[in-house]
């Protein structure tokens, strides 16, 4: 039913579109402003805030989708605030995008469903809170991949000065940024159980996933502050509402970059049944993450010429990686009964929903105020790789179909996935109506070896709950299920059940002007082009090894710092963590 009102709404704004072609007026203003930013989210929110630091900038901040509601109208937005309550916007299109993927042929031709925020926040206002850098070798590779002074020296400092953690500065951390990060709740006894039972299968303990040591288990860090979301557009967007030279639209769709020659001028979009255009003096950033930035670049002429070409659209600079080099993580669900009554299968009764959310509503404490993924942890799959490859996420609970299907019973979990991928996709303009969705092919499980990670993260993670720390709450496993052993079994529940974390990534590669598949260069500037940036997760050349919030709030306060002209943060031969026998530690 969402499907068939989500295709009856494009239909009717297309229909809109095609009016507008003809009759609609078109308002012009002057060049008002110095910077355009197009895209509210994880990355927007950061510049819009930044920016507009220095008076003598003006910008203006466009979003597709609408504010996040927050002071007056606060209790009525609380599915996006309350961090208990994510999934009702991951199954649902206000706050959504709500994109599908083509058929997957590696997976029984399931059709990959793939939120994305479409609302003040992005999709930092939709995700689960888990706030996770990356390992450090993940921007040393970036450096090698053509991102020059993007290692992981000149990133630590960015991440830092995004970052107020509730535990104080230190080496790693940040004390003072806007973005405040809480260590997740710990009282349900699960977590330490798991957190036990994954060292006597052999792994280390890590206090910290975002320091010295990623590899490891232990507390994971939330976006979460005094009980509620702590979205981008909480920690930079509204304390920076109030200045005179920031200025924020919202429901407006942008549907082309303004060019005059290869020059970037401004853009056009569409709101409320009107046809607007503004211009920019400086740069016009664009800030719509893996598939609206491809997409938005594509419509304005810049992508591979001949697809552009094809589809009727002006070629402004013909550069072929747009939309290429589409990276994402899968994940599987490893579940298993609970012996005892305390996951959160009660708190998702009824009444007690309601007690709650109206504690939640009062006070914003009690389990409304956490995602509850509260430990999780990076393993390598063998031995000798230089970083973790898997990742884990615990969960006390059980989740269905995203969360659209209710619990059956007490159960805990842990998402399990690879974190970089060999299998490699795309993504392409279905047609040149901006309000089409763009064709997004992942190409999950193309290659041999992502097949065996993920058939290797069952056995790993079966292999922690079999430990005695889970003796008195382990239960009958739910899924795989115990019929489901050999290496053939595994790899029929493989296709079967994966799904995406949510994480498309590297659709508008950073590399050297040289490489050809590159769409913006070591700056973010866009190459072939004049006074045109991309500055969200589009441009990473590789997926990091974990969550991508965090790193794409980086990428947006180094690039404001480019932006603004001053000079980079740095803290050269930061400490990091090497086992002492890779060769043979699990």
């Amino acid at each position: 039913m969402r499907l068939l009102r989500l295709s009856w709404r494009n239909k009717l704004t297309c229909s809109k579109l095609r009016c507008f072609s003809t009759s609609a007026v078109l308002f012009k203003t002057k060049s008002e402003y110095t910077h355009v930013i197009v895209g509210a989210g994880s990355a927007g929110c950061v510049l819009a805030n930044r920016l507009s630091e220095d008076p003598d900038r003006k910008v203006l901040l466009l979003e597709a989708g609408p504010k996040d509601q927050f002071l007056n109208s606060f209790r009525l937005s609380w599915k996006i605030h309350m961090p208990a309550a994510l999934t009702y916007n991951l199954c649902d299109d206000k706050y959504n995008w709500f994109y599908h993927t083509t058929p997957q042929k590696h997976v029984n031709n399931r059709v990959m469903y793939w939120p994305r925020g479409r609302v003040w926040g992005g999709s930092s206002s939709l995700n689960a809170m888990v706030y996770i850098r990356g390992h450090a070798y993940d921007y040393d590779r970036w450096e090698s991949e053509g991102a020059k002074d993007w290692r992981y020296d000149c990133v630590l400092p960015y991440f830092k000065k995004a970052q107020s953690h509730e535990l104080g500065e230190d080496t790693y951390r940040g004390g003072s940024g806007p973005l405040n990060v809480t260590v997740g709740s710990q009282e349900n006894p699960l977590f330490q159980a798991f957190i036990d039972a994954a060292q006597q299968a052999g792994y280390p303990f890590t206090p910290d996933m975002n320091g010295y040591q990623q590899e490891g288990v232990g507390p994971m860090d939330m976006t979460v502050h005094q009980g509620k979301r702590w979205s981008t557009a909480s920690a930079y967007l509204r304390p920076a509402l109030q200045r005179e030279n920031l200025t924020t639209e919202v429901k407006c769709l942008t549907n082309r970059i303004l060019f005059d020659g290869n020059r970037a001028t401004g853009v056009e979009y569409i709101q409320d049944g009107e046809v607007k255009q503004v211009h920019s003096t400086s740069d016009v950033i664009i800030c719509g993450g893996a598939i609206n930035s491809p997409q938005l670049l594509m419509l304005s002429g810049i992508g591979d010429g001949d697809d552009l070409k094809e589809l009727d659209i002006p070629v402004v600079a013909h550069l072929p990686g747009v939309g290429q080099n589409l990276q994402d993580h899968l994940e599987l669900y490893v579940q298993h009964k609970c012996k005892k009554p305390i996951t959160l299968y009660s708190a998702q009764q009824p009444v007690n929903m309601v007690k709650i959310g109206l504690e939640w509503l009062w006070k914003q404490t009690g389990l409304g105020s956490s995602s509850h993924l509260s430990a999780g942890g990076f393993i390598r799959s063998r031995p000798g790789l230089t970083h973790p490859d898997l990742q884990f996420h615990f969960l006390p609970s059980q989740v269905i179909d995203h969360g659209r299907k209710p619990s059956e019973c007490h159960a805990f979990q842990v998402h399990v996935g690879s974190l970089r991928a060999t299998s490699k996709g795309w993504l392409k303009l279905q047609s040149k109506d901006p309000t089409a969705h763009p064709i997004i092919e992942p190409n999950y499980l193309e290659t041999e070896i992502d097949r065996w990670e993920l058939r290797e993260s069952v056995k790993l993670t079966r292999e922690i709950f079999q430990q005695s720390a889970f003796d008195e709450f382990c239960g009958e496993e739910l899924r795989p299920g115990p019929e489901t052993q050999s290496d053939a079994e595994l790899d029929a529940f493989v296709r079967e059940k994966c799904d995406s974390a949510y994480h498309p990534s590297c659709t508008c590669k950073m590399g050297s002007p040289d490489d050809p598949m590159a769409v913006v260069d070591p700056q973010t500037k866009v190459i072939g082009v004049e006074n045109l940036r991309v500055i969200d997760s589009s441009i990473m050349p590789s997926v990091v090894s974990g969550n991508l919030n965090a790193p794409t709030i980086m990428i947006a306060e180094k690039a404001a710092d480019m932006i603004r002209g001053r000079e980079a943060l740095c803290t050269p031969d930061t400490p990091v963590y090497r086992p002492a026998n890779l060769e043979t530690q699990r």
